[in-house]
């Protein structure tokens, strides 16, 4: 079984939406529930750095015919001494797992606060990472989050004008500290390089209220409409089901993939 299998847009699981369960238990679930894709995340299910592991989660996913979509690292961007987390053990782990894709971040300031220096050491070193891993036949792909330099839309403009480079990509996701019309334009500035997009329907709050999916049906549309007129089948990955509750990954599934299907 696997994506191209699964019908007809390519649909997964982030790992991380159970930080509760084991691989094997999140694999399993993705198989029950016919997402063929899944994200490892490095803070939990696959160590940085640990690259037995890594062997040992590459080896359940396949075994079960899913695929892996990316390594979720959680490494930052022109951040190695303030984190502590360098890049090499991320690659070397991101090599074992099979990944295609390692996600970071575009640094730990966001857009409004970061001055001529952060940009200048965040970009040289997405040029950096990306050299690194296209040596292993690896992309990255920075997340569009919060507290990074790529939060908002006339953020992500500057980034991607300045790191054109075809082996450095972007995520995508609603922030929802972004109006409606934000979160709209930075999908489309960032569709041309979207790697796969994480999937989910939050409420704004402190902290945030996750909701079932099917509550955001208008937005999801729209923006599923928006990345299909990109000619591509970019995968979609669910990420923070209500409640964090595996019990609720079957009907979550079936609305994402009725969603892909409209």
């Amino acid at each position: 079984m696997n994506s191209e299998t699964m019908g007809e847009w390519p649909v997964g699981l982030v790992s991380v939406t159970f930080r509760q369960l084991t691989p094997r238990e999140i694999v399993s679930l993705a198989y029950k529930n016919r997402l063929g894709l899944i994200e490892w995340g490095g803070d939990l299910h696959v160590p940085h750095g640990n690259t037995q592991v890594a062997k040992e989660v590459s080896g359940i996913t396949r075994d079960a015919g899913l695929e892996i979509q990316a390594y979720g690292s959680y490494y930052k961007l022109g951040a190695e001494e303030q984190t502590g987390l360098p890049f090499e053990p991320v690659l070397k782990t991101a090599a074992a797992l099979g990944a295609p894709v390692i996600r970071v971040w575009a640094g730990v300031i966001g857009s409004d606060a970061a001055d001529e220096e952060t940009w200048r050491k965040v970009t040289d070193d997405a040029r950096r990472t990306a050299n690194l891993a296209k040596g292993e036949g690896i992309r990255i792909a920075l997340e569009f989050h919060g507290g990074t330099l790529n939060d908002t839309p006339d953020a992500a403009i500057r980034l991607w004008k300045e790191l054109d480079d075809p082996d450095i990509l972007s995520l995508w996701q609603p922030l929802q500290t972004l109006g409606r019309g934000d979160q709209d334009a930075s999908l489309g500035i960032i569709l041309p390089r979207l790697s796969h997009f994480h999937v989910f329907q939050w409420i704004p709050s402190e902290p945030v209220i996750r909701r079932p999916l099917d509550e955001g049906r208008e937005e999801w549309s729209y923006w599923i409409k928006k990345i299909r007129s990109s000619g591509r089948r970019i995968p979609a990955l669910l990420e923070f089901l209500p409640d964090d509750d595996p019990a609720k990954l079957q009907e979550e599934a079936i609305t994402l993939q009725s969603l892909l299907k409209q």
